[in-house]
């Protein structure tokens, strides 16, 4: 399968952004993703006064509301990655009946041993916060199941890793989502499991007042309406491609993901709004990136390595964070102009690190478990 330009360099830009937040909340010590209250400490802190009185307000405002929205990312990629499943599969059962040991194995092979190689980097590297002693939990995240006692092990030692846990989950259960798309069609696997996905999460989050933690990802059927909507525009993808990319990339997905921005942020205020947070904000980042993304494609020199960083997003994704975090904890006291600059050094490292890493394992996995048919590669 032919990979798309456009769409590599949507996860790049995602990916970077992702990197970018946990470095932002580490600087500034925001207490909470969607806290606004700390605006105003950020205020006297970092030397905004130096970008004048008439204007740092502003310029500080729209620095943080962009800053915090970073992990609505982590919904973008839940949709590429359901929608590179649905179309890579479809492809495959229109050749024949689907032989899903070796779907299991193809894919399995590709996650897991770059996620054994993130641990193992985090416990080799200098220069990581350790915020956790590495004790037995530690089986049960090298297992990828970090939902077993989740309040100890979801975010244990790597908080990014929690995404691994959910994303088995997702490729566990996806032949079931496939038949279910094939049989009801990609309107009616929709709404059927958006239905089923913000049940779950009123039930946990309402009626059962369970961890936050199970809606984040820990109950990966909390997350199934983005990954459905990713699996359905894979199909609608297949079907009319220039449609779709005419409106993602043509700048109509752009500009109706910044005019309904606002509307998903008021998600979050509120029990029973927050049920629809995720898919919200999921989507609006999704359209918002993607058509920045259109508009970057157009500049070849650029769109090669937003590409690049793309392609290798998940092995970025594993590495990141305690990088960012350690680097943030010394540089919490210089001023903004400072920490731009580092934002911009760590970002090109981290980057190539990361790439450095997935494509040494996929090297040596390929080497060691020969295939005749790659999976796709995964999607952070």
């Amino acid at each position: 399968m032919k990979r798309l330009l456009w769409l590599d360099v949507t996860k790049g830009l995602a990916i970077l952004w992702i990197v970018y937040f946990h470095f932002f909340s580490t600087y500034t010590k925001t207490p909470s993703p969607m806290d606004a209250d700390f605006v105003s400490e950020v205020a006297g802190e970092h030397g905004w006064a130096s970008f004048g009185a008439s204007a740092h307000t502003l310029a500080k405002l729209a620095w943080c509301a962009v800053s915090q929205c970073g992990f609505h990312a982590v919904g973008l990629f839940i949709i590429l990655n359901g929608w590179a499943l649905a179309q890579a599969t479809t492809r495959r059962a229109a050749q024949g009946p689907m032989a899903w040991g070796e779907w299991y194995r193809a894919r399995f092979v590709r996650l897991y041993p770059m996620y054994w190689v993130a641990h193992l980097v985090y416990l080799v590297s200098p220069f990581v916060a350790r915020l956790e002693p590495v004790d037995g939990r530690i089986v049960w995240s090298l297992l990828g199941l970090r939902f077993v006692d989740i309040g100890m092990n979801f975010m244990y030692l790597n908080a990014a890793w929690w995404y691994f846990a959910m994303l088995i989950q997702f490729y566990l259960l996806f032949p079931l989502f496939f038949a279910a798309l094939q049989r009801l069609g990609p309107w009616k696997f929709l709404a059927a499991a958006c239905g089923v996905g913000m049940v779950t999460r009123y039930l946990l989050l309402a009626v059962f007042q369970q961890s936050g933690l199970w809606v984040l990802g820990g109950c990966a059927i909390c997350r199934l309406p983005e990954f459905a909507l990713g699996m359905a525009l894979g199909v609608w993808h297949s079907r009319a491609p220039e449609r779709i990319e005419r409106f993602l990339l043509g700048g109509a997905g752009l500009a109706a993901g910044l005019a309904l921005y606002p509307a998903a942020l008021l998600t979050y205020r509120g029990l029973i709004p927050y049920i629809f947070s995720d898919l919200a904000t999921g989507v609006c980042c999704f359209l918002a990136v993607t058509g920045v993304a259109g508009l970057l494609s157009r500049l070849p020199r650029v769109a090669k390595v937003l590409a690049l960083v793309g392609a290798f997003s998940y092995g970025i994704f594993l590495t990141h964070q305690p990088y960012v975090i350690w680097l943030g904890q010394r540089i919490e006291e210089q001023p903004v102009w400072a920490f731009l600059l580092c934002v911009v050094a760590a970002l090109a490292v981290l980057s190539a690190w990361g790439i450095l890493l997935e494509k040494a394992t996929n090297a040596l996995v390929d080497k060691l478990l020969p295939t005749k048919k790659k999976a796709p590669a995964t999607q952070a």
